[in-house]
């Protein structure tokens, strides 16, 4: 196995297990057996286990963006679909059978206070999500306020779906956004 396919298979195993049990509660041995490397291999690849969580989260993010910018394409072209779809893509993720919240919220209530690189890259995470809607609802002719409230429906969805276990969370929080919409583009 050469590094790209060991640093695939360490970061996937982690990503996995600690979005099913928490960043804390995993151990480099048990992220080892499941990744199929050996320590060894493993801390030469990732010297500790907050390099190890960095990676997970920058790759995390990465694919939430690339997710979340597919659904707002395939909305088509007009503006106010394309700002609704964010609320239709979190609603086809609480569906799912794995989901178990925000990874980066999950990530900053556990380890935010005590890893400052942690706590930047959520921060990051969360700032570039609130830029893309900034964007989308730039490009519908709606205000930074009307951005900042759709944007907080979004988060709220995300930690409601997941402490709840009701994906409904989404289809409430698009029902909101759609009054909000209507209301600041009338």
């Amino acid at each position: 196995m050469d590094e790209n396919e060991a640093r695939e298979r360490i970061l996937s195993a982690a990503e996995d297990l600690y979005y099913r049990k928490g960043y804390a509660a995993v151990g480099m041995d048990e992220l080892r057996a499941a990744a199929g490397v050996s320590l060894r291999r493993l801390y030469a690849l990732y010297p500790s286990k907050n390099e190890i969580v960095s990676a997970v989260l920058e790759r995390k993010h990465g694919e939430w963006e690339s997710s979340l910018s597919g659904a707002v394409v395939a909305a088509g072209a007009d503006p106010r679909d394309r700002l609704l779809a964010v609320y239709g893509y979190l609603e086809d993720w609480f569906c799912t059978d794995d989901f178990r919240g925000c990874a980066f919220i999950n990530a900053f209530g556990e380890l935010g206070g005590t890893h400052p690189e942690v706590a930047r890259i959520v921060r990051d995470h969360k700032a570039s999500f609130q830029r893309s809607m900034a964007q989308l609802v730039e490009d519908a002719g709606g205000s930074e306020a009307l951005a900042a409230q759709l944007s907080i429906l979004a988060e709220g969805a995300q930690s409601t779906a997941a402490i709840s276990g009701d994906p409904h969370a989404a289809v409430q929080a698009r029902s909101a956004a759609e009054v909000l919409i209507t209301a600041s583009l009338a």
